[in-house]
């Protein structure tokens, strides 16, 4: 059986193709490997609390 080509699928079919096929580890890395263009970006100078911080306001949804 040969492996589809992860590369030609959109996000929303490779997505799809992972929750049939758990236990693929390369399908899930290549959707990994994907930045969502409007994901924001976040300073890496930043300290543990304001990470922190951020995080918490993501998860409760204010960001």
């Amino acid at each position: 059986m040969t492996k589809p080509n992860f590369e030609a699928m959109t996000r929303e079919e490779l997505r799809s193709y992972i929750l049939k096929h758990r236990e693929d580890d390369e399908a899930l890395a290549a959707l990994l490997s994907r930045r969502d263009p409007n994901a924001p970006g976040y300073s890496n100078d930043l300290s543990s609390e304001e990470m922190t911080e951020i995080l918490k306001r993501k998860i409760a949804g204010e960001i």
